[in-house]
This record gives structure tokens, sequence and C-alpha cells, in this order.
């Protein structure tokens, strides 16, 4: 299962006397990377849990092969099918800040994404950096928060001593700007403005 997200599945996964194992995420999505769940899978693994994230849906077809050539049971949620109120104001808000935010890495578009949040990675020296971003933003009046803010394996009664290079990086950098279907456009303008104001703060340290 993913370490990047809340832990309810875990929590889930070890009332039923399970042990949860941890693979890495994929750097677009934030969902579980297939070739990181067939390194993780052996012969104690009973099943892989995808979770779809942010509104994306999880590679569930390449997950199922993985399961099926290791003889592993995939389970997930129900995927983002159906079009949730305010879906396509939503994508609309997003396909125009995909368009117009600099400085900041935008979710890549795919098919079935309802943008539940509207996740952007503020690139340069890891959590300061993107804290930093966050505190200017929120000075602006943008309503952003940090969507994770640890890997699910440093939580208590889940640590395990393991190291997740995307996991980490994920929740070092990513930064959920506000995206509902009340925002008119000058709002999201607005807000693309602020981002694109501080493009300064966002050079990366080599």
């Amino acid at each position: 299962m993913p370490a990047y997200g809340n832990a309810e599945v875990a929590r889930a996964v070890v009332e039923l006397g399970a042990v949860p194992v941890f693979a890495d995420v994929d750097a677009e999505s934030y969902c579980l990377d297939p070739a990181a769940v067939a390194d993780a899978v052996n012969g104690r693994t009973a099943a892989v849990v995808a979770v779809h994230r942010f509104g994306r849906p999880a590679d569930v077809a390449s997950l199922r092969e993985v399961g099926q050539r290791h003889g592993v049971l995939v389970l997930h949620e129900d995927e983002p099918g159906t079009r949730p109120d305010g879906a396509e104001l939503r994508r609309e808000h997003a396909e125009y800040l995909d368009g117009r935010l600099s400085g900041v890495w935008t979710p890549v578009p795919v098919s079935g994404h309802h943008y539940e949040q509207y996740v952007v990675r503020v690139p340069g020296n890891g959590r300061p950096d993107r804290d930093a971003f966050a505190r200017a933003l929120r000075g602006k009046g943008v309503g952003c928060k940090v969507p994770v803010q640890a890997p699910v394996y440093r939580m208590p009664g889940l640590r395990r001593d393991v190291f997740l290079p995307e996991t980490e990086r994920a929740v070092d950098e990513t930064l959920a700007l506000p995206l509902d279907a009340s925002m008119t456009r000058r709002e999201v303008q607005r807000m693309a403005g602020a981002c694109n104001a501080l493009g300064g703060l966002l050079q990366p340290a080599f």
C-alpha cells in the first residue's frame, strides 16, 4: 500500500491482523507505482491496496498485471468514474492554472482526473522552500494547505524502518491550492497571480 496519504487504510489492515508493507508512489500521480509494487511483493504478500489520490485514479490495470503475475489480489476503492458536482468547472479552473502558473510543477493532466484537490509541487531544496511559499501565499489571502504531513510509516503505531524516496519528496514538496466549483474565474486569476509573484522563492538550490 502507499505511504503517501492518510493512515486509515494502514490502520484497517492492522485491525484485520495483517502487516502493512509500503511501496513507493509514482511521482506524477501520487498513487502506487506498479514497478515499486512488483519489487515489494513476496511470498507472504496477501494483497495490493491501491488508493486514488486527489481525484486522480491509480493505475489499477498495471497493478492488476503485477497481481496476476504473483497471484496476489489487488484491492481498490471505486475509481472516480462518476462526475461529482462541479467537476467540469473544477476541471476548467485546473486547465486555466495549468497554462498560467509558473515556478511550480502543475499536475500532469490525465483522463478521469476530477481534481478533488489541485496539488502542485514547489521545487527547491525540500520542505523549507514549500513551507515558505505556503506562508507567503497565505499572506496574500490564498488558503493553500499541505495535503500530506508525513509518510504513513512515520506515524504512531505504523512506524517502519523504510525510506521511500518519491514518497518523501512528495511529502516535502506538495501543496494543495484551493480549487472549488464556487470560485469565480477572477478568483482563480488572482490566485495564479499571487503564485507567480512568488517565483523568486522557487529557484532550486544547487
